[in-house]
């Protein structure tokens, strides 16, 4: 494991399940994250076929968007995901040898995710309770992301600010999150989003951060009208209470039978590499890489 540097000795100590907690505490909303959840996550991060497809589209994006910014790094390279939960995507980079040589990390609020990711991530993986609106590291890493998260932030403007002080010169910021409004449902409602996104608004928010965006992609283009009609009946989710919520989210959110995952799975890989090089007119979810510009163009 790399060693802490001396931003992470002074904002963190390390308890006795090896996770690097802040010094001055932070709060988090344990209620929305449902331990009983877990083992289900984990399951849908490493079998079903949205997060397959997902995964393989922004991996194949990462090495697209590195190859191009090739010596602007640190070798090896430090890369975090923040707000990553569980791990399902650090577990994707570490199954993978090309990211061997990195020094990787999971950043989230839960403690109890952080703890049940341990197994699933590896002993090589930091892991650090954070706050997405008060990160201690200033010039750390050299690719952050934040897939599936920003949506979830009243004040995503801040978040990404956050994200461009942790980054290194020249370091780059995934986002991932669902996208275009036409495509909301009460999924979005049962899921705690506050918004929905274009690539309009990934530029206004890179301007406002001070990023240059690199490079914008919608993806799940070619299952999008399949999902839409799935979700396009809304259940009286409003009269329903905790309980009765939690299975509704189990139902919506299984794995599907192994022949129709593996079918809507071959699909959704025939976006990859198409939909980075051609980009999609639409999709349910869109990418941006965002890069904190060089020292001397700041």
């Amino acid at each position: 494991m790399t060693e802490l540097t001396s931003d992470d000795k002074r904002h963190f100590q390390e308890n006795d399940q090896g996770i690097y907690q802040p010094v001055v505490a932070i709060q988090h909303r344990n209620d929305e994250y449902d331990e009983k959840g877990f083992d289900s996550l984990r399951e849908m991060q490493t079998k079903h076929f949205w997060y397959s497809g997902r995964h393989r589209f922004i991996e194949y994006t990462l090495k697209k968007m590195l190859k191009s910014a090739a010596g602007q790094h640190h070798n090896p390279l430090s890369m975090i995901d923040l707000g990553g939960g569980c791990g399902g995507w650090i577990h994707y980079l570490t199954d993978n040898p090309g990211y061997s040589p990195c020094e990787l990390a999971l950043g989230d609020s839960s403690i109890h995710a952080l703890e049940y990711a341990a197994d699933y991530v590896g002993p090589t993986v930091k892991r650090y309770q954070i706050d997405l609106l008060q990160l201690p590291w200033k010039d750390r890493w050299d690719v952050v992301f934040l897939l599936d998260v920003l949506e979830h932030i009243p004040n995503d403007l801040s978040a990404l600010q956050q994200a461009y002080n942790a980054l290194r010169p020249g370091g780059l910021l995934f986002v991932a999150t669902p996208a275009l409004k036409f495509f909301w449902t009460y999924n979005d409602e049962l899921a705690h989003h506050v918004r929905r996104y274009s690539k309009k608004d990934y530029a206004v928010l890179a301007e406002q951060a001070g990023f240059d965006l690199r490079l914008t992609r919608y993806f799940m283009f070619l299952l999008s009208p399949l999902l839409y009609l799935s979700r396009i009946r809304s259940p009286d989710y409003k009269n329903m209470n905790a309980v009765e919520i939690r299975k509704l989210l189990a139902q919506t959110h299984r794995v599907p039978a192994p022949p129709v995952n593996a079918a809507l799975k071959t699909i959704f890989h025939l976006e990859t590499p198409a939909g980075v090089w051609i980009p999609f007119p639409w999709g349910t979810s869109i990418l941006g890489v965002f890069q904190k510009p060089l020292e001397g163009q700041q």
